[in-house]
């Protein structure tokens, strides 16, 4: 089929009519270079098709290769993107509000055809040449029409090609012979480091240095890492009682640069029965969340720009949108069917490293007004339903591990090294010590949390009450299976009578950085928000809402738990790192807070248990508890750990029905009996601080 609309004369038509506006824009002016520079861009990208149907990806030089995927990437990178038609900021400047901000996204998405062209997705590379020319033919003697005739064209494209654009989503997502990507990791020479620009992504260093470094170590390690990442994700299934033989397929979501430790992951998973299926980050603003990239991606050009265009649904993000994406959806999971219901979830490989964010806040980017933020939530909720009735939750399990870049600095190979060493720290220690921390959380009514020295914290969990302690739990004994590297305990919380402050000096949130963050629970619900990333107070509230809230009024406090990981600390600590680690890391160095859906969410009726035998009886909540009659009042789809770190801890102590009040933690270390194991990396690591 792709071939075919490749030889139509639908094409031909579009690609003549590129290259002559590339020429000749019919216009002057801004409108006119806006035009002609878009046009130019289009025939680079059908200049790059010719060059790899001609084989170029394969005999080109190291070089030439990286001149190529320089000029493919330049506008949006260093000082290009001030006056570049993709930033909203000069598109604005030029053209006016109304049609600047219309037509940088019109560019934003056309950069999505890069992808389509190294991939061969002639459809959605045509579709979107199209949506150009419709826009130019508008064009009424070298001037825009009204602004509002183009936003129709706009809104009428995103939302006719549903069709093709979220089924194409969709199909990705559980068919393997889509095999782009993996055809890549399992054939091509990866001691050769051209084979990096043969997956369309832009490379940086980050990705040239990784890809050298794992070159570097000896196959065994190599395979070893891979075995550590594949278990758990084998192991998952078996704790939890899912039988992984009735599935078929894996989705393995990574960085570039890992492409060795993920050929082995391949092959681990096809000798469990599983074929892996490796899809592309969404450039399709119909299949993005916003700033959150799901799937294998590269390292960001201009994290500005993807920030900038977070907001860019705005311009389609109706009721009637929301309702057609959903039939889209619901149609394409229905023609995919026995493909999705052998999917047996995600193996993710996430890295750290990354140099803090902190995006500038435009006036000119789109961004959701409240009712558009409120159908965005209802398209999320609709979403992880259907998708949740095709590859059920009770069914499916997942892993996820992590891993620096070298951008985390000069020590990067012994972080590496370090980072390998937590992932593979023994469970049975761990599952011994955190049996006694559950032991004595099961005999209290709520947990009360104290911050130190700056630290605001002061909050009360409320927890589940136990009909049989005998056969019955409230916490998890997490012992590094899907959730790698070990060391924590973790509940959802009873939400009505959880309050107070939660307060961390500085955190980093999927990908972003936040300072003096401070929230407040009322019945386990977030009642007011705020941080220290921008003077002005309503720009940190906005920043909170969007990224945290995900557009939300309030969310619940979805999980507490008690991480134990005190070598994850220190290492953190002693190669000055606490900000970049991963939140999966960071999440066992602390107690941690999640906002949003339990762990449990969608296998709430799904018995689980504890390595001792008895069943965790705290899996939902107040609001999870509304799934059978109102999934989208019970469901969130998100989940954001905050963790305090130790050194801003006072004390965590459990509360009983007696008076009683009984210490874990206090200033910064275990002093339950039975846990003191824990402090022996924390005293380590405060005497080689006294020596220095």
């Amino acid at each position: 089929m792709e071939d075919n609309i490749k030889a139509s004369e639908r094409w031909s038509l579009a690609v003549e009519r590129v290259y002559q506006i590339a020429a000749d824009p019919e216009a002057e002016g801004a409108v006119g270079e806006y035009f002609q520079r878009t046009a130019a861009f289009l025939q680079m990208l059908l200049g790059t098709l010719d060059r790899i149907e001609a084989g170029e990806l394969q005999t080109a030089s190291i070089e030439e290769l990286a001149d190529w995927n320089r000029e493919l990437y330049r506008d949006i990178t260093g000082d290009a993107y001030a006056c570049s038609f993709a930033n909203p900021d000069y598109a604005v400047s030029r053209l006016g509000k109304d049609y600047g901000q219309l037509l940088s996204f019109v560019y934003a998405e056309l950069r999505g055809m890069i992808v389509y062209a190294f991939e061969g997705r002639f459809e959605e590379f045509l579709i979107h040449m199209e949506l150009f020319l419709q826009l130019h033919a508008e064009l009424e003697e070298g001037e825009l029409p009204p602004a509002e005739r183009l936003r129709d064209d706009v809104y009428w494209f995103v939302s006719d090609y549903c069709d093709v654009t979220v089924t194409a989503r969709v199909r990705e997502q559980v068919d393997p012979s889509l095999s782009f990507a993996r055809d890549i990791i399992m054939e091509a020479d990866l001691q050769d480091p051209r084979y990096l620009y043969r997956f369309g992504e832009y490379v940086s260093d980050t990705e040239l240095r990784m890809s050298a470094f794992l070159n570097s170590l000896p196959a065994e390690e190599i395979r070893r890492i891979a075995s550590v990442f594949t278990e758990g994700y084998r192991i998952g299934f078996e704790v939890t009682g899912k039988d992984l033989s009735k599935k078929k397929t894996v989705n393995v979501r990574y960085c570039l640069g890992f492409e060795r430790i993920i050929r082995e992951a391949i092959k681990n998973f096809e000798a469990m029965g599983l074929e892996s299926i490796l899809y592309r980050a969404a450039v399709c603003r119909v299949n993005m969340r916003e700033n959150n990239k799901v799937g294998y991606y590269g390292t960001s050009p201009n994290r500005q720009y993807d920030y900038d265009h977070k907001g860019d649904a705005a311009l389609f993000m109706d009721s009637a949108f929301v309702e057609r994406r959903t039939g889209a959806l619901r149609t394409a999971f229905e023609q995919y069917k026995e493909l999705a219901r052998g999917h047996a979830g995600p193996a993710v490989m996430e890295i750290f490293g990354e140099t803090p964010f902190v995006p500038e806040v435009k006036e000119s980017a789109l961004k959701l007004d409240e009712k558009q933020q409120k159908n965005q939530v209802r398209a999320n909720s609709l979403a992880a339903q259907i998708t949740n009735e095709y590859i059920p939750g009770e069914e499916r399990s997942f892993t996820i591990i992590a891993f620096p870049v070298p951008d985390i600095g000069a020590q990067f190979e012994e972080i590496f090294r370090e980072t390998v060493r937590i992932n593979t720290l023994d469970y049975r220690t761990y599952q011994r010590i955190q049996q006694t921390i559950i032991d004595v959380l099961d005999t209290g009514y709520a947990v009360h949390i104290l911050g130190s020295g700056a630290n605001r914290t002061d909050l009360t969990v409320a927890l589940a009450g136990l009909r049989d302690p005998e056969k019955e739990t409230i916490f998890e004994n997490c012992v590094a299976d899907v959730n790698i590297p070990v060391g924590e305990v973790f509940t959802s919380p009873v939400l009505e009578g959880t309050n107070g402050v939660l307060h961390v000096s500085g955190v980093y949130l999927n990908g972003l950085l936040y300072q003096d963050l401070e929230l407040r629970f009322r019945d386990g619900m977030v009642c007011d928000y705020r941080c220290g990333n921008y003077e002005d107070e309503e720009e940190n509230r906005r920043y909170i809402r969007e990224n945290v809230l995900y557009h939300h009024d309030t969310l619940p406090m979805g999980e507490f738990a008690i991480g134990t990981n005190t070598t994850a600390y220190v290492a953190a600590r002693r190669y000055h790192i606490e900000a970049l680690m991963p939140i999966l890391i960071a999440e066992k160095t602390g107690p941690h807070f999640a906002l949003g859906d339990t762990c449990y969410s969608w296998e709430e009726d799904t018995p689980t248990y504890n390595p001792d035998g008895k069943r965790i009886i705290a899996k939902e909540n107040s609001c999870s508890a509304l799934r059978h009659e109102d999934p989208e009042k019970a469901y969130f789809n998100c989940h954001t750990d905050i963790t305090i770190p130790y050194d801003e801890l006072g004390e965590i102590a459990v509360l009983r029905v007696d008076g009683s009040r009984v210490p874990i933690i206090r200033d910064g270390r275990f002093v339950l009996p039975g846990t003191e194991e824990l402090n022996e990396a924390l005293e380590q690591e405060r005497v080689c601080t006294d020596r220095t």
